[in-house]
């Protein structure tokens, strides 16, 4: 009978310590990222409650989402309170926009543990996927229970920026720059904050932290052009914007605003350059910017080139006033003849008996026939 027992104990001995071998190496290539030779090792197991968890891992690190979840849900049956499992189960049910079924997953938790303030972000999380009114007033809770919470300053903050509460987006954002002075998402908030609010210098210096931290996207080299521009740095307004159109080649808008900048730097050579490089892919109405590449070539004394686009801007807008009075005010300095530039202002009279200009047309007019008068005579 001792025997027989000695034998049992011996089995038993070397079936556990195979099953050791077999954990360490299923461990082992887990470790390494060999998660399918891993799943099968742990499948072998004999105990399936203390490798479930570890199965479920396996397949959601190789994108098997459904059979993670089947894991999961295996391995919750057998421990239903572990918390750990739990969480690791309603994330993966919200990667997988399984959204109900994780909101039960951490409605749960936060009951079960009501100060824990990630659970309750990750609540919160699904309440915004989902657009449910109770996503703010859930990041606020967080905040409530961790005021160093990135993540859910970050939320907050971005709500208020979005609704234009620019006290509020700056009490949040310093907040949580105090513990955390590089968060980049942060900056950003505080920069656009400054830009709503026009305050343009501030709105640079901010950007240009984030750029110097390596942040960069075309929006925010567009939005510190323009900063730029309202501060009448066009030099630097340029910079950005050509950096932003490395982003996008052929943003038309961008284009036209680069050449608009060279103008005002009076250099009107680039400025046409980039203005026709926009007009050539905008498929809108351009009666606004050809007129504006018309005054780039007025002040060029290419009077021909600005009549040709002024026609090209009454085409696309017959009906515009100010592309007419333009039209004939570059008429009447390119024309030699007097009489040829009191015709141009007579059409204009023709096309606007009440023009907003007509005082102005009549008195150049009167001053074109005292000169005619005086050269017959």
């Amino acid at each position: 009978m001792y025997n027989i027992l000695q034998f049992f104990i011996l089995v038993l001995c070397v079936s556990l310590h195979a099953q050791d071998a077999v954990m360490q190496k299923a461990d082992s290539l887990m470790a390494l990222g060999n998660y399918s030779k891993a799943i099968e090792l742990y499948k072998t197991h004999e105990n399936p409650t203390t490798v479930n968890q570890k199965i479920a891992s396996a397949y959601e690190a190789i994108g098997n989402y459904n059979q993670a979840a089947q894991y999961y849900q295996f391995a919750i049956n057998n421990q239903p309170e572990n918390t750990l499992l739990n969480y690791q189960y309603g994330k993966l049910l919200s990667k997988i926009k399984k959204y109900p079924e994780a909101k039960t997953v951490f409605s749960d938790l936060v009951n079960k543990d009501p100060k824990n303030p990630n659970f309750l972000f990750e609540l919160g999380l699904l309440y915004e996927k989902t657009n449910d009114t109770l996503t703010l007033p859930t990041f606020q809770e967080v905040f409530k229970l961790d005021n160093n919470h990135q993540k859910a300053i970050f939320k907050i903050a971005r709500n208020h920026l979005v609704k234009r509460r620019h006290d509020s987006v700056s009490f949040y954002v310093d907040n949580g720059l105090k513990t955390y002075p590089e968060n980049l998402e942060l900056i950003s908030l505080k920069a656009q904050n400054y830009y709503w609010l026009q305050q343009y210098e501030n709105a640079i210096n901010w950007f240009e932290k984030l750029i110097d931290l390596g942040e960069s996207s075309q929006q925010i080299h567009e939005m510190l052009s323009f900063a730029f521009k309202e501060n009448y740095d066009y030099d630097l307004a340029i910079k950005q914007l050509e950096i932003a159109l490395k982003y996008d080649p052929k943003n038309a808008d961008n284009l036209f605003r680069v050449g608009q900048y060279y103008h005002k730097l009076s250099d009107n050579e680039n400025a046409e350059k980039y203005m026709n490089a926009a007009l050539l892919l905008m498929d809108q109405p351009l009666d606004k910017e050809y007129r504006e590449l018309a005054v780039v070539y007025n002040f060029q004394k290419k009077y021909a080139e600005a009549i040709q686009v002024l026609n090209k801007s009454i085409k696309e807008n017959p009906d515009n006033e100010y592309t007419h009075f333009i039209l004939a005010y570059t008429k009447e300095t390119y024309y030699a003849d007097l009489q040829s530039k009191i015709e141009v202002y007579n059409k204009y009279l023709e096309k606007f008996p009440n023009g907003q200009f007509k005082p102005m047309v009549e008195r150049r007019m009167a001053d074109l026939k005292k000169e005619q008068f005086l050269e017959e005579n």
